[in-house]
């Protein structure tokens, strides 16, 4: 006997685009009017800092330079 299909509990939905737009916006100028400046910021450019290392491998018994 096969038993009661499972459901799932549904997602809460996701605001609409406009709310969020205008959370956006609502953001942006009070950021501007408490002095905030806006930084332009070229293409393929990142803030965020890497904290790992190089990604470099060596292959091979090579002394280290001491």
């Amino acid at each position: 006997m096969a038993g009661k299909p499972k459901t799932q509990v549904g997602k809460k939905k996701a605001p609409a685009a406009t709310e969020t737009s205008l959370s956006i916006e609502e953001q942006t100028a009070a950021f501007l009017s408490s002095g905030g400046e806006i930084e332009h910021v070229n293409s393929g450019v990142s803030g965020q800092q890497s904290v790992a290392g190089p990604k470099h491998i060596t292959l091979g018994n090579k002394p280290n330079a001491e």
